[in-house]
């Protein structure tokens, strides 16, 4: 089942992104989850180079075993 949102935008970055789906022949709401799913992807997502390289870095997964030890054990204080 879809969902729906509003968003408001002020008048300049409106523009931007209706000029935008525009040139890509879409529309704004198109446009807007297209552009939102795709820096998702990028963002939270590693690709396979980049996945090899950090399986391939043994002092890497060393650090990342230990920080995730700890974390589970609930060690050092949370940043965020």
């Amino acid at each position: 089942m879809s969902k729906e949102i509003t968003l408001k935008l002020n008048e300049k970055d409106y523009d931007k992104i209706f000029k935008s789906a525009k040139v890509e022949k879409r529309s704004i709401p198109n446009f807007i989850i297209t552009h939102v799913l795709r820096n998702i992807d990028e963002s939270f997502y590693t690709d396979a180079i980049e996945t090899s390289q950090i399986m391939t870095d043994k002092n890497l997964l060393q650090k990342l075993r230990a920080g995730h030890a700890d974390a589970q054990q609930r060690k050092g204080r949370s940043l965020g």
